[in-house]
């Protein structure tokens, strides 16, 4: 039985030791088996991606670089948060309706238990995750990209001296909604459409369309709002295509009778032909100009919060973001929190994060898989 040396052990006798704590985050703790977990879980995606041999070792082991800096920035994002009385409850509750509807899971126990069964963790630990994720994402535009400015000047200096990476192919952006005809009788496809009319009807009044496709898309793209990856022209079906390269911003197209149902586009966006304007791609260049000045920021930003904060590290581990110069050497646990915690105070904790990428968070980026219907 491993046991903490000291006073401590000797009142402990009847303990069992079931993980080891790693490191001290203020009033947290980010003990070995988060890691560990965390590490199974990289290597899965990675060989998810197609590593393997050299290649997944090198990728794990720069991960590893990284592991125990990230959970300590993330906790210490998390605790400034609260500092701050942020409140994001809100947000999370819009995320989750809105994340049902996609679903079309009406009821809000079968939704659950769809979360559960997805990502084998209890719903309120997906939701406490969740909850977190746009905490950090509000302390770090609060406290950090807020503050920071790109001048106009240089961002028109910028497209002056780049003008070549913005000549353009003419494309489309779109956003879609397909009312599936799939396993429907052949004597059900006119009210299916007359569905689809009434659709368009909406749009063109000015209804939201991300709205309507929530609420009436069955296509796979539905999960990321019916957008589609740009179209070049000639990429396209031609009935489809002459239909929206002719068209300009927010054009809805009649519905559109494909193998799978009835098809509805809306024209996002269009690239012309050659030279961008600097109007068209100012967004782009602002982001480009944006980044190099927050990676230095952020960084900045977390190594105060590491400067005030208590802060311990386990031998043998290695916060590779430390504030220079703070001592986070680890102290007799005696005197403050055991290197080790027992089964009880593991099951008082929140639960360990587990394969959250599996579904839709806050900021991540879903992939668009465009669907066979749009293609004709």
């Amino acid at each position: 039985m491993l046991l903490v040396c000291g006073a401590f052990c000797a009142a402990a006798t009847d303990v069992k030791v079931v993980e080891e704590i790693v490191a001290k985050v203020n009033n947290e703790i980010i003990t070995r088996g988060e890691l560990d977990r965390e590490r199974k879980q990289a290597e899965a995606r990675f060989r998810a991606q197609g590593l393997s041999g050299q290649r997944l070792a090198d990728a794990m082991k720069e991960f590893e670089k990284g592991l125990l800096r990230d959970r300590v920035d993330n906790m210490l994002l998390v605790q400034k948060g609260k500092e701050l009385s942020i409140n994001v409850d809100s947000d999370v509750s819009k995320f989750l309706a809105d994340m049902q509807l996609r679903s079309k899971i009406g009821d809000p126990e079968k939704f659950q238990q769809m979360i559960r069964e997805q990502l084998g963790m209890p719903f309120e630990d997906y939701k406490a995750e969740l909850r977190n994720q746009y905490l950090t994402r509000r302390v770090i535009g609060q406290e950090v990209s807020s503050r920071i400015h790109v001048p106009q000047a240089e961002v028109q200096k910028y497209y002056a001296e780049h003008k070549t990476e913005f000549v353009r192919k003419e494309r489309v952006f779109l956003q879609e909604i397909l009312i599936s005809t799939q396993g429907k009788k052949p004597e059900e496809a006119s009210a299916l459409e007359k569905k689809a009319k009434g659709i368009v009807a909406r749009a063109r009044k000015g209804e939201k369309f991300d709205n309507l496709v929530r609420d009436f898309s069955e296509a796979d793209s539905a999960q990321n709002g019916g957008f589609l990856d740009p179209y070049e022209r000639g990429s396209l079906d031609k009935r489809i295509e002459d239909l929206v390269f002719i068209q300009g911003r927010n054009y809805v197209t009649d519905p559109i009778r494909v193998s799978g149902g009835f098809l509805i586009l809306k024209v996002v966006e269009k690239h012309n032909a050659g030279q961008a304007t600097l109007e068209e791609v100012e967004d782009e260049i602002n982001n480009k100009l944006f980044m190099p000045r927050f990676e230095p920021e952020i960084r900045k930003f977390l190594t105060r919060l590491r400067m005030d904060a208590f802060l311990e590290i386990k031998e043998g581990y290695t916060d590779t973001a430390a504030a220079p110069g703070k001592d986070t050497r680890w102290r007799d646990p005696a005197m403050l929190k055991p290197a080790t915690v027992t089964k009880e105070e593991v099951a008082n904790r929140t639960r360990h994060r587990r394969l959250l990428w599996l579904i839709p968070i806050p900021g991540t980026k879903v992939a668009v898989k465009t669907p066979s219907s749009s293609k004709g």
